[in-house]
């Protein structure tokens, strides 16, 4: 079982990952490792902030699974219909999800952006806020967020029938981030600045590859199952 499913697995959190890196996705991650980092002074405390974050984040892609794959999948003509066409759709979504990582078209998106506020009601709650903080980042859509998610988690998660595994480890992918740098404002803040630089380089060459690997996945499956040429 999780032999076969290992590459739907991998995907799934390199989605997260790359979602996660993303300029908009970074900027809640930022503050939320503003966050979770507030007690440098005590790095078991910044460790258990970093796992709550993820868990918060997972447990929000986990619920956004389970009811909109599920309730797909429980239509009957939905299922049947994702069943025999979601080849066909999968190849036009990879090529535009793939032209859109490499900006080449561009979306405008009002998407929720948690502020201060939130940010306020997560310090009521101790370090359970750490767990809120991650809740309500995941469901601040953003372009790249939104097109990663709804646009090739969700299809790979249908295609799969998996409500639950594979969105958990995308929401894991996502917070990747936040638990590195938590480990290491743990044991060496000094390191925080140089890791940030590599990363933003890292999301930039992350982000076109996925795109041109999207791409080229994409011509594939329109030639294959929409012109039937292999």
């Amino acid at each position: 079982m999780i032999e076969s499913f290992s590459l739907p697995i991998f995907s799934a959190i390199w989605l997260g990952i790359l979602t996660s890196i993303s300029p908009c996705p970074l900027a809640a991650n930022i503050a939320a490792i503003s966050y979770v980092g507030k007690k440098v002074d005590q790095p078991r405390m910044v460790l258990l902030g970093g796992i709550m974050y993820t868990f918060g984040r997972m447990l929000s892609y986990l619920l956004l699974g389970v009811i909109i794959v599920g309730s797909l999948l429980s239509i009957p003509e939905v299922s049947r219909f994702l069943q025999n066409q979601m080849n066909i759709i999968m190849g036009p979504m990879l090529i535009l999800i793939g032209l859109f990582l490499l900006e080449m078209i561009s979306i405008k998106f009002s998407g929720m952006s948690p502020g201060e506020s939130t940010q306020k009601q997560a310090d009521k709650l101790g370090i359970w806020g750490a767990g809120f903080l991650g809740f309500i980042f995941a469901l601040s859509f953003c372009p790249v967020s939104a097109g990663l998610f709804f646009g090739s988690l969700i299809p790979l998660a249908m295609t799969h029938q998996s409500q639950v595994i594979l969105p958990t480890f995308y929401g894991i992918g996502t917070a990747l981030p936040v638990i590195i740098f938590a480990f290491v404002i743990a044991f060496s803040t000094k390191l925080v600045g140089a890791l940030f630089n590599k990363l933003t380089v890292f999301e930039l060459w992350a982000r076109r590859v996925t795109g041109v690997v999207f791409i080229l996945v994409g011509i594939y499956y329109t030639l294959r199952y929409i012109f039937k040429l292999f």
